[in-house]
């Protein structure tokens, strides 16, 4: 490649294998994640006799359907069939599973870096949106749909057109009780649902060096809730400590050279962005939603807006019941929820925990950690005892009240305060009211069982 290149541009060349005329790419892919839903693709590949291309390039991770309690017999006869499909497909065509009663389990999101399979310079597809997550180590990730991935299984190979490139630059530094998750939903609150649509996106500036790799993966996980294709995060030292020792990543003079080649995929100097967007963190402010769009977000600290502004405004007023004009703090909520691929890693525990030591929730709730290895390391740290000193349950890892199906759902009308990425209509159940939020922000809504600023609660204690 000749003249300067951005990260997107560097690792989409090491994957392009041909170009059509139309201008679509025929991309290698390096790793493929399957999941309980990925079902339909196994059985695309049995109906014309086909076996799976890269057995050893592909993985398959239970999730979305896994009990958060009661392992040992699932009730459900549907879920349960679900996970053994997963489980049998895999075995069947030689792929490593994390299945359900494996220790290393967890939401593919969190156990594909967790495992060291997520590294630099890859080119990372699976059945679901939030694939996403995976640019944060300097990777190409996003989400494929059923007819891509029976494509990916048979040929590791998968069409795609190449996006443009934007420039996300977040200057300055955060001040305490503001996250990622918060950088995250204030960008797509300034740039709309769409804003993003048409990219990929490169996260950077002093906020994004600053953040910890649990940090840059929820940025980039919410990536696909603006619009983009994916987002990413240019690797460096943060992100070899990371990586470093993981089961799957290099190791030994493996990893001296994977080290080295990583830390020349950063974008060059003058490269060119097709779009570029700063954004002054010293601004930003703990960040709730009250539609029903990612987008539709305010800092804790707005009013709940006109609902003559638009008509989807009106109908998501209606939905979530809130009068306009009104303060967002204060606002009651039934119950919270503390997971997903979003923010259920230990660092998101940690925030949380650190916001309910020594108290206690007024409204029920759930924390459900990214993995089984994070769910260990909780206890070890004695978080678990913190969130059921709380009132909260502290459950089994999985996808689960993020989007419900394995049956932790959000009672029609409640209203509950949640870390997950998506607060559409009947995200969390029928008829249930979703206000997205950070950890540590879920954690002071179940203190003052009503949206809160977390900052006063913080003060005096160690961040």
């Amino acid at each position: 490649m000749n003249g300067p290149h951005t990260l997107f541009e560097k690792v989409w060349a090491r994957h392009e294998i041909l170009r059509r005329a139309d201008g679509a790419a025929l991309m290698w892919v390096d790793r493929h994640f399957v999941h309980e839903g990925s079902h339909h693709a196994f059985a695309r590949l049995a109906e014309r006799g086909l076996r799976v291309a890269e057995p050893g390039l592909t993985f398959g991770v239970v999730d979305h359907y896994a009990p958060t309690r009661e392992r040992g017999w699932i009730a459900d006869p549907a879920i349960r069939r679900m996970i053994a499909m997963l489980e049998e497909n895999a075995e069947g065509h030689g792929i490593t599973c994390f299945g359900l009663e494996d220790p290393r389990q967890g939401i593919v999101h969190v156990i594909g870096p967790e495992q060291g399979l997520t590294v630099p310079g890859v080119l990372i597809n699976c059945g679901d949106s939030h694939t996403s997550t995976h640019g944060a180590f300097g990777a190409i990730g996003f989400g494929i749909g059923a007819t891509e991935v029976a494509h990916v299984l048979a040929t590791q190979t998968l069409w795609q057109a190449k996006p443009r490139v934007m420039r996300i630059r977040v200057d300055g530094a955060l001040g305490p009780g503001v996250g990622a998750k918060d950088v995250a939903l204030g960008w797509i609150a300034r740039l709309g649902a769409d804003g993003a649509r048409g990219y990929a996106i490169e996260y950077a500036g002093p906020v994004v060096e600053a953040l910890s790799m649990e940090g840059r993966m929820t940025l980039c996980n919410l990536s696909i809730e603006g619009g983009a294709r994916c987002g990413m995060v240019a690797p460096d030292a943060v992100t070899l400590a990371y990586l470093e020792g993981r089961p799957f990543a290099p190791a030994g003079a493996d990893w001296a050279r994977a080290a080295e080649d990583w830390l020349t995929l950063a974008s060059d100097r003058n490269a060119g962005f097709d779009q570029d967007v700063v954004i002054d963190g010293h601004e930003i402010a703990p960040v709730v939603t009250w539609g029903t769009s990612p987008e539709d977000a305010l800092p804790i600290t707005g009013m709940v807006p006109d609902a003559t502004s638009s008509a989807h405004a009106r109908d998501a007023l209606e939905y979530m019941g809130l009068v306009p004009g009104r303060p967002l703090v204060g606002t009651p909520v039934d119950q919270v929820f503390i997971g997903s691929c979003t923010n259920a890693r230990i660092e998101d525990l940690r925030a949380a925990a650190a916001v309910l030591a020594g108290r206690k929730a007024k409204v029920p709730g759930i924390v459900s950690p990214g993995s089984s290895l994070v769910k260990a390391q909780a206890e070890e740290e004695g978080l678990d005892k913190v969130f059921e000193a709380a009132g909260l349950e502290w459950v089994a890892s999985g996808c689960s009240m993020c989007v419900g199906m394995n049956g932790d759902l959000v009672a029609p009308g409640k209203r509950c305060a949640s870390t997950t990425n998506r607060n559409f209509k009947g995200r969390q159940g029928q008829g249930a009211r979703t206000h997205l939020m950070s950890p540590a922000m879920v954690a002071a809504a179940a203190v003052a069982g009503a949206l809160a600023d977390v900052r006063p609660m913080l003060e005096g204690r160690p961040l």
